[in-house]
């Protein structure tokens, strides 16, 4: 009983050094049988199958439409006009205040300060005015009396030298007939630099009475424009001084809404052109393109165009965020689904699309616009099979196996 377990023992160690030790020499001598030259034969042709086949990918048929472009910012609401009316004279205030919020019309009467003595200012300088133009009519007539009085003068010269031309004169007559001429002639002088300085006293008393009348103008401070107080005006019996407020005045209507375009968008913006406005509220306003700077921000190197928006019933308010669109000129746009944009090795964005012969290649493209219903971007050809599903999946140069179907976007 104990032989067998040996013999067992013996085999199976033999069994086992053939198949460790001597395992490659006996496979490279087994014979190639004809079912193994038929699963070789099936495994080629597999390969060749595998080979052949293409990956499927999802694409649609898309065709370029003319929309309108807009050039997008972000920017806020501003007053049309505001101003800080201040006082330009010392005195205390003798008006009633009006309150914040309160609409004024132009001309409307704010903050009046009380005269003082200045109605007695006036009346001096008033007074002087009349004493001054009181002596034209004496400075005038010594004038005319020293014009005759040379007159006269030159006369008796005359005479003098024809006298003594003909004998009948001595030469100190003639002397005595010319200095009386001298001095007629210093008279008129005198009388007429009297006169000048009559008229300048003249002017004088007006710039005089001018500037009293100009001080109690300014004792009443009025509305330079109708819009509303955005402050209360100065409270009874404060004294202002020169360059105290009185009030701030804004205009809302119309309303500017104010944004600051970049310098690669500003030839795209047109003055007249049409713009719309989203405020945070929701609010969605219309207008025109009102101004355009000329000049750029020296930090950012953006220009500041205006917006002008009817407000006729004060709905929008200043400082109000608001996003931006301005119209402008018409572009070539494809609609496709965001999914369909997707980056090259290089980070550039773009799509791919199948070109003849079921290649795929890719193309750059620009966002033009979003929207709801999907993206609408430029530099597709003006028809163009891009593939919306399965795009990462493959590269630039492989031909795949396109199925259509219709944009739903």
């Amino acid at each position: 009983m104990r032989i067998v377990p040996l013999i067992t023992a013996v085999l199976v160690s033999i069994l086992l050094y053939f198949i460790v030790f001597e395992r490659d020499r006996l496979t490279s001598q087994t014979p190639e049988t004809p079912e193994d030259v038929v699963v070789t034969e099936t495994s080629e042709a597999e390969d060749a199958s595998e080979t052949d086949t293409f990956v499927r990918v999802v694409a649609i048929h898309s065709k370029a439409q003319v929309i309108d472009s807009a050039v997008v910012l972000r920017g806020q609401t501003e007053a049309d006009r505001q101003v800080d009316v201040r006082a330009e004279t010392s005195a205390q205030v003798m008006s009633a205040p009006l309150r914040k919020g309160t609409m004024v019309e132009e001309g409307q009467i704010m903050c009046e300060l009380d005269p003082g003595t200045r109605q007695a200012s006036l009346a001096e300088a008033e007074a002087r005015l009349a004493e001054a133009q009181a002596r034209v009519p004496e400075t005038e007539a010594r004038l005319h009396e020293a014009i005759a009085r040379l007159e006269e003068a030159r006369i008796n010269s005359n005479a003098a030298i024809k006298l003594i031309e003909g004998g009948f004169a001595s030469e100190t007559r003639v002397a005595s007939a010319e200095a009386s001429v001298r001095a007629a002639e210093a008279s008129v002088q005198a009388a007429k630099s009297g006169l000048q300085s009559t008229q300048a006293g003249i002017q004088s008393a007006e710039a005089s009475v001018a500037a009293a009348e100009r001080e109690i103008e300014r004792l009443t401070i009025t509305a330079p424009f109708a819009g509303l107080l955005e402050s209360d005006t100065a409270e009874l019996g404060s004294l202002l001084q020169p360059g105290s407020l009185c009030a701030t005045v804004i205009r809302l209507n119309p309303i500017k809404v104010v944004g600051f375009v970049p310098e690669t968008e500003v030839n795209r913006v047109k003055i007249g052109a049409m713009a719309g406005a989203r405020l945070t509220t929701g609010q969605d306003v219309t207008g025109q393109v009102a101004f355009l700077s000329r000049s750029a921000d020296s930090t950012t190197r953006t220009f500041r165009v205006e917006i002008n928006v009817p407000n006729p019933d004060l709905a929008f308010r200043d400082g109000q965020t608001a996003e931006i669109a301005i119209a402008s000129d018409g572009a070539d746009a494809h609609l496709l689904p965001q999914s369909a944009l997707t980056l090259n090795d290089e980070g550039t964005l773009g799509v791919r699309i199948v070109v003849e012969g079921n290649t795929v290649a890719f193309v750059p493209v620009e966002l033009l616009r979003d929207s709801i219903d999907g993206i609408w971007v430029g530099g597709l050809p003006d028809q163009a099979d891009v593939i919306i599903i399965g795009q990462e999946y493959v590269v630039e140069g492989v031909k795949v196996e396109p199925v259509f179907e219709e944009p739903r976007l």
